[in-house]
């Protein structure tokens, strides 16, 4: 018999139930999934997948209130009092902030 060793972890109902029907469908019992995140978790001495916040969704002005898109436009009005950037700038902060 393998020297094994249980794990015990309380999760949501609605998500183990829909982590083991996809798991079903591929052939792989969720005592094998861990068993290979385990394996990756030593392979890689870390995490082996990115582990961060999903990414600010972009905001249309038209779904702002009247209040929100003032406030949008005050932030605008300080920023440029720091300087003026050029249109390429500002795409690149913008890329940087809501498509990262």
């Amino acid at each position: 018999m393998a020297n094994t060793s249980a794990v015990y972890a309380r999760i949501d109902k609605n998500l183990k139930e829909n982590a083991e029907s996809i798991l079903s469908q591929l052939g792989v019992s969720p005592s094998a999934i861990i068993q290979m995140l385990y394996s990756q978790i030593i392979l890689t001495r870390g995490i082996p997948f990115d582990v961060q916040l999903p990414p600010v969704p972009f905001i249309a002005a038209g779904a702002l209130t009247r209040e929100q898109f003032d406030t949008e436009l005050a932030k605008g009005v300080e920023s440029a009092k720091d300087g003026v950037l050029s249109a390429d700038a500002v795409d690149a902060v913008l890329e940087k902030e809501f498509r990262a």
